[in-house]
């Protein structure tokens, strides 16, 4: 482990209002050099690869506040740090793991399950994490958000099978909220669509995107409402995460937890049975754990099958069932997640 030096402090951003998130988001740490000197950890500038490793660094100040300093294996800070290891050609990593394109049913809409669609509403999102499973995916062409959403309504309005949409991207929270207005609007006209499901790692990451007018918003939908929140280790959960889940919930929200299974960040019985306990105090409850979706550079993310099943066996002997994530595997072509 490399230590601070003497006197090295990180600099935690004072307490800001949530109607100021967009600022917050331009203030983003964009420079491997800056963090690592916001945390005392110059020296491994030279272990970086070149140009972020084709993947661009983007890290809200306040998940960096949550950052050990000096610590150089701190579990935060791996998720986002670009490594060498990027470049390695893997066989077996590809650039679409789970089969994105090919479940492409309009502009943005990818159509995989029954009964449920999927809407790439943004590729933006408030944090870059290394082992995304979107690196490589076509953002500038695959947007459900462009043309006021019209093909993707359309889409929902052709196939009164789909009772439940899934806002994901990127990250749907990105949008404003006058969009996600927008898109409410035209699913008003389909009575079919029940249930809104948004996945998104913005309570966690920048909590202060969760201000009255989107909770607004999402108060007054006549749907279902389900929040599917990424949180991987404990220390991602603050009290202003906490604040944030709380009030989804106050909104009407169901709000779960989905977590992937990443070598030397939470790929240990303890470090998950303390994320699902962090989880259920803030009101959230586990859903999965994924096996890593094999994308081109994230192969040194990856948990053998058989360590991923060991550390379930002993997560079933530590918590009440309730708080035991599903082990999964997305797999292209698969009409349901695969349960490991």
């Amino acid at each position: 482990m490399i230590t601070a030096s003497p006197g090295a402090r990180l600099t935690r951003p004072e307490t800001s209002t949530a109607s100021d998130w967009r600022q917050l988001w331009r203030d983003a740490v964009t420079d491997a050099g800056e963090l690592l000197a916001l945390l005392g950890l110059e020296s491994l500038a030279e272990r970086l690869p070149p140009a972020d490793a084709g993947f661009a660094l983007r890290v809200p100040r306040g998940f960096v506040a949550r950052m050990r300093p000096g610590d150089s294996r701190d579990p935060l800070l791996l998720q986002v740090l670009p490594q060498l290891a990027e470049l390695d050609d893997i066989p077996g990593f590809v650039t679409d793991a789970v089969g994105d394109m090919a479940s492409r049913a309009a502009q943005g809409v990818l159509h995989k399950y029954h009964g449920r669609a999927l809407l790439i509403a943004s590729g933006s999102c408030a944090i870059n994490c290394r082992y995304c499973f979107r690196r490589h995916f076509p953002y500038g062409e695959e947007m459900a958000a462009a043309g006021q959403w019209r093909q993707a309504l359309e889409h929902l309005r052709q196939d009164s099978s789909i009772s439940e949409l899934i806002l994901s991207g990127g990250d749907p929270l990105s949008l404003a909220t006058s969009k996600l207005e927008e898109l409410s609007r035209g699913l008003a006209e389909l009575p079919h669509v029940t249930r809104l499901r948004i996945h998104t790692r913005l309570p966690v990451v920048l909590p202060e995107r969760i201000d009255a007018a989107f909770l607004s918003w999402l108060d007054a939908l006549p749907l279902q409402k389900v929040v599917v929140l990424h949180a991987n280790h404990a220390n991602e959960i603050d009290a202003s995460v906490v604040a944030a889940c709380s009030r989804l919930r106050d909104a009407g929200a169901t709000v779960l937890n989905q977590s992937v299974l990443l070598r030397g960040i939470n790929d240990d019985a303890g470090t998950l049975a303390e994320l699902s306990e962090r989880l259920f105090t803030a009101g959230v409850l586990p859903y999965y754990l994924h096996q890593l979706d094999r994308v081109q550079g994230t192969a040194h993310f990856e948990v053998e099958d058989a360590r991923a099943q060991a550390l379930m066996d002993t997560l079933r002997t530590r918590l009440p069932g309730y708080l035991v994530p599903r082990l999964v595997r997305e797999v292209g072509g698969d009409l349901s997640k695969r349960p490991l």
